[in-house]
């Protein structure tokens, strides 16, 4: 019965046999309960902190037994106001918890929630696939991880096999590369589509047309992204992924690059950044290739057009009608 209020099974024999012979000494009390003097004084600590024992006024050095009425009654009542603290203590915790969430809930509605790292990103993308109900769309400038594919490998397809909608679209160069090819087209086994294009926008991904996750810094989108909801943000990505969609062109097929007709979609992407005053690094960050590639590139379009210089070369593409 002791041990409900916290009195140990060797401690509650001891406080018994106190009761029952209360002019016996420690000694007699082991004898009594079956222990050892030594474990007979930790007990007897052990009451003492309980207060169920106290010192003996008739016989000095000993301990005396409290009265049950009293003892156990006295437990009982810090037992009860330690659980009123702690009641109190939880009706604190709680109404903090409230709070918070109160505020994170109205700091997404009004500004979006940061997203900090790779693994919060993830983490987010995961359940917002495991609840879209209607539609996925991903811009992808840049060349992905292959770690960064994997980690949404499974969640695409699942929401695909629940009969969402997914639209991803990549930059050009990406067909050059392996893994990135190998997951484009695992999608257009499912029933995704992919498309391509020499310049798309920032990072992007929407959800349901309601979510929208964008980078926090677009140069090195594993910082941390925002999750947006705001509908007149949300609607305005939806505008610019739709023109770069509607311009791009779908994976497994291609667009004829006779140099005799003119130039290919990237090399016309190219003259037209580098006609706004761009150098060859900002163009190439922006079309996802190397300075060399560019200057490269551009050569080749000069010799064509037998232009000696860029400026001429500009001109000459837009006599012909290829820009």
């Amino acid at each position: 019965m002791l041990q409900a209020l916290g009195v140990g099974n060797d401690a509650a024999d001891v406080y018994q046999a106190m009761l029952d012979h209360p002019d016996h000494g420690v000694d007699q009390i082991a004898d009594v309960c079956g222990l050892t003097p030594t474990q007979v004084h930790d007990c007897l600590d052990e009451l003492g902190r309980l207060m169920l024992v106290r010192a003996s006024s008739e016989h000095p050095g000993q301990m005396r037994a409290v009265d049950p009425d009293i003892g156990l009654a006295d437990i009982v009542a810090r037992q009860e106001a330690e659980l009123a603290a702690r009641q109190a203590q939880l009706a604190a915790s709680r109404a903090a918890v409230t709070r918070m969430v109160a505020d994170r809930a109205q700091h997404r509605s009004t500004h979006g929630e940061r997203l900090l790292g790779m693994d919060a990103i993830h983490r987010r993308l995961e359940r917002l696939c495991r609840t879209a109900h209607t539609e996925i769309i991903g811009v992808q400038p840049g060349i992905q991880r292959p770690d960064d594919l994997s980690a949404g490998r499974d969640h695409d397809l699942a929401a695909l096999g629940r009969g969402v909608t997914l639209r991803a679209l990549y930059q050009e160069h990406a067909r050059r590369h392996t893994h990135i090819a190998a997951y484009a087209h695992t999608l257009l086994s499912h029933g995704g589509e992919v498309r391509t294009a020499p310049t798309i926008p920032q990072r992007i991904v929407i959800v349901d047309r309601a979510h929208a996750l964008v980078p926090t810094d677009p140069a090195d989108n594993r910082k941390g992204a925002l999750h947006v909801t705001e509908p007149g943000i949300v609607t305005a990505l939806l505008e610019l992924f739709e023109q770069a969609w509607n311009t791009a062109v779908p994976l497994g097929t291609t667009r004829p690059d006779d140099p005799e007709a003119g130039l290919t979609d990237h090399e016309r992407e190219l003259l037209r950044l580098l006609g706004t005053g761009l150098t060859d690094e900002a163009a190439g960050q922006r079309l996802g290739l190397t300075d060399r590639t560019i200057r490269r590139q551009v050569a080749s379009i000069m010799e064509r057009l037998s232009a000696s210089s860029r400026f001429e070369a500009g001109i000459k593409a837009a006599q012909r009608g290829w820009l």
